[in-house]
C-alpha cells in the first residue's frame, strides 16, 4: 500500500466535511451573525479583549491547539497499523473534534468570552460550574506537562532549535509592536510585519544550523533538559502576563507560518515521493500486548490520538483567549472548524510519514532497549536503521521514544527521496526537530493564559479582584501558580507517566465539552440539532 490514495481520500473527506457540513452548523443551528459586536469589539481592553485580523486569529489559533498530540499521537497509534488511526482522525475530527471546537467557540463569543467552566455554570448550575472548574484546572495543568515534556525531550542538547525557538520571541515582539502597538491592527501593517517576521524567522532557522560550530553560541544554547523547562517555564510566564497582542498572538501567528509551510512541503512530499507503507493495516498488537502502548486498539488507539480527532484541550482554547480576540461572529467557522480540520491533517501526514519506517526500525526507535531486548523477533528486526542513523548524524537512534525522534527520521526520510535532496537527510532530521518543538510550544503559552483565566475566575470567588482579567496583581500571581504546577509535574515525571495522564485527561476534558455544548443547544432551543454535540460525546463517553 502506498501512501499517496489515503492522502487523497482524507483531503477529500476534510473537504467535504468543511463545505457542508460545518456550513450546515453556521447557518443552521447557530444561525451566525455577522453584524453582531463581539465581545473583543464591546470589551476592549488592550490586554485580554482585542479585536484581531481573521488571519492573524486563525494562526494564533491554529498555533494554540496544534500541539504534540497530531505529532505523537500518530507515531505511537502506528503500532496498531495505519488503518485504525486514519480512519479514527477523518471521521472523529469531522463529526466530532471540529464541531466541538466550533461550538464552544460560538458558545463563548455569545457570553462575553467567558471559559468552559463558567458556560458550565451558568448552563447547567453553579454546583456543576464549580466542580467542572476544578476538574478543568487540574486537567489543563496535566495536558500542559504531557505537551511539555515533548518539548523539553526535542530541544535538549540541540542548539539548533533551541536558537530557532529562542529568536522567535524577538521577533515575535517587534512584530506586536509594529501591528498593534503602533498601527492598531491596520491591514498594511499586519502584511509587512508578516514579511518581517517570516523573513526573520526562516534567517533563524538557516543561521541555527551554524549555532553549533560557534562556541559562545554552542555554550549559551546548548541547554540539558533542567535549562530548557526553566526556559520554558519563564517564557510561560511571560506571555500570559503580557499584553494578549504583544507576545502571545503575533508569536502564534509568525509559528503558524512555519507549522503549514512545513505540513504543506510535507503533503507535497508524499503527494511526489508516494512512499510505501512498510506497516500493515493491522498488526497482531490490536488485541493487546504492544511495546509501545500495551492495551487494545479499543479503546487505547482513540485515546493515543488525541488532538487529531478530537481534544478537549481545543475547548479551552475555544473559550479562552480566541473568543476574546473574534472581530467577527462569522469568523468562527473557518477559526473554529477549519483549523481543527488543518490539524487533522497534520496528523495524517504524519502517521504516513511513520508508517512509511521499517517496523523494526521504528521498533527500535521507540521501544527502551531493555524492553526491546527481551521482545526480540516478535517485533522484527532493525533494516535501515545503521544506515538512517548515519544519514541523520546521530551517535544513535536506539532506545529515543517518545515518538518525536520516529517522526523526525519518517520525515527526514519522506524528504530524503525528493530528488536533489538526497544528501541533506541530516538537516531535514534536525529541522524536523526544531519544527516539533515550535509546533508544541505555541501550545503551552496559550495553555498557560487559558490556565491562568480559569484559576483568576475561581479565586475570584473567594477575593473579587481575582476575577478581573485585567488585574495585574492577579494576573502575576495565577501564572506563576500555574507554570510552578506544570513545571513540576514535567520535572518529577516521565514520558510512560504523563502520557497516559494526558491521553486520559484530554478525552475526559472532551466529554465535558460536548455535554455543555448539548446543553447549550437544547437551552438556545435547538434540542432539534443537539445530536450534532451528543452522539460525539457519546462515543467518547463510551471509549473513555
Amino acid at each position: 500500500m502506498t501512501a499517496l490514495p489515503l492522502l487523497i481520500v482524507s483531503l477529500g473527506v476534510f473537504t467535504i466535511g468543511y463545505r457542508l457540513y460545518s456550513k450546515f452548523l453556521a447557518a443552521k443551528v447557530f444561525v451566525l451573525d455577522a453584524s453582531a459586536r463581539t465581545p473583543a469589539v464591546r470589551l476592549r481592553d488592550e490586554h485580554n479583549y482585542y479585536p484581531m485580523s481573521k488571519w492573524v486569529l486563525f494562526g494564533h489559533h491554529f498555533a494554540a491547539i496544534s500541539g504534540a498530540g497530531p505529532l505523537i499521537g500518530p507515531v505511537l497509534a502506528a503500532q496498531f497499523g495505519f488503518l485504525p488511526g486514519l480512519i479514527w482522525i477523518v471521521a472523529g475530527v469531522v463529526l466530532g473534534g471540529a464541531v466541538q471546537d466550533f461550538v464552544i467557540l460560538v458558545a463563548s463569543t455569545r457570553r462575553e468570552g467567558k471559559s468552559l467552566a463558567e458556560i458550565a455554570k451558568e448552563e447547567i448550575g453553579r454546583p456543576a460550574g464549580v466542580a467542572c472548574a476544578v476538574a478543568i484546572l487540574f486537567i489543563v495543568i496535566v495536558a500542559l506537562a504531557g505537551l511539555g515534556f515533548v518539548v523539553v525531550n526535542a530541544l535538549a542538547e540541540s542548539p539548533w532549535g533551541t536558537f530557532t525557538i529562542a529568536m522567535s520571541i524577538p521577533i515575535a515582539l517587534a512584530m506586536g509592536s509594529y501591528m498593534f502597538g503602533r498601527h492598531q491592527g491596520a491591514h498594511e501593517a499586519v502584511r509587512r510585519a508578516t514579511v518581517f517576521g517570516v523573513a526573520a524567522l526562516l534567517a533563524a532557522v538557516v543561521f541555527g544550523k551554524f549555532v553549533p560550530e560557534i562556541p559562545f553560541l554552542n555554550h549559551l544554547f546548548l541547554l540539558d533538559r533542567r535549562w530548557i523547562l526553566i526556559a520554558m517555564a519563564l517564557y510561560g510566564f511571560f506571555a500570559s502576563v503580557l499584553p494578549v497582542w504583544l507576545l502571545l498572538a503575533p508569536r502564534d501567528y509568525l509559528s503558524s507560518y512555519m507549522k503549514l509551510g512545513t505540513v504543506a512541503f510535507l503533503v507535497l512530499g508524499i503527494a511526489f515521493v508516494n512512499p510505501r507503507l512498510q506497516f500493515p493495516a493491522l498488526t497482531p498488537f490490536i488485541h493487546g500486548g504492544g511495546p509501545i502502548v500495551p492495551g487494545k486498539v479499543w479503546p487505547f488507539c482513540f485515546i493515543t490520538i488525541m488532538c487529531g480527532a478530537i481534544s478537549g484541550f481545543h475547548a479551552l482554547v475555544s473559550s479562552g483567549t480566541t473568543p476574546k480576540m473574534i472581530s467577527n461572529e462569522c469568523h468562527a467557522r473557518p477559526i473554529g472548524y477549519g483549523c481543527m480540520l488543518l490539524e487533522a491533517l497534520v496528523a495524517v501526514v504524519c502517521l504516513l510519514a511513520a508508517s512509511a519506517l521499517h517496523p523494526g526500525d521504528f521498533y527500535a526507535i521507540n521501544v527502551p532497549p531493555a524492553l526491546y531486548k527481551t521482545l526480540g523477533t516478535a517485533i522484527g528486526t532493525p533494516v535501515n536503521l545503521e544506515n538512517l542513523t548515519r544519514q541523520v548524524g546521530e551517535a544513535t537512534l536506539v532506545g529515543r521514544t517518545g515518538g518525536a525522534v520516529s517522526l523526525a527520521v519518517g520525515m527526514a526520510q519522506v524528504f530524503g527521496a525528493i530528488p536533489g535532496l538526497a544528501g541533506l537527510m541530516k538537516y531535514w532530521y534536525h529541522f524536523a526537530i526544531m519544527f516539533e518543538a515550535l509546533f508544541i510550544l505555541t501550545t503551552i503559552d496559550a495553555g498557560t493564559r487559558i490556565a491562568r483565566f480559569i484559576l483568576q475566575e475561581f479565586l475570584g470567588k473567594v477575593y473579587r479582584p481575582f476575577g478581573r482579567a485585567d488585574w495585574l496583581p492577579g494576573n502575576i500571581f495565577a501564572s506563576a501558580l500555574v507554570v510552578f504546577a506544570w513545571g513540576a509535574l514535567i520535572w518529577n515525571a516521565s514520558i510512560s507517566t504523563i502520557w497516559p495522564m494526558f491521553g486520559i485527561a484530554n478525552q475526559l476534558l472532551a466529554a465535558i465539552a460536548l455535554a455543555v455544548g448539548t446543553t447549550v443547544l437544547i437551552r438556545m432551543k435547538k434540542a432539534k440539532y443537539a445530536w450534532t454535540t451528543l452522539l460525539p460525546m457519546a462515543f467518547v463517553t463510551v471509549y473513555f
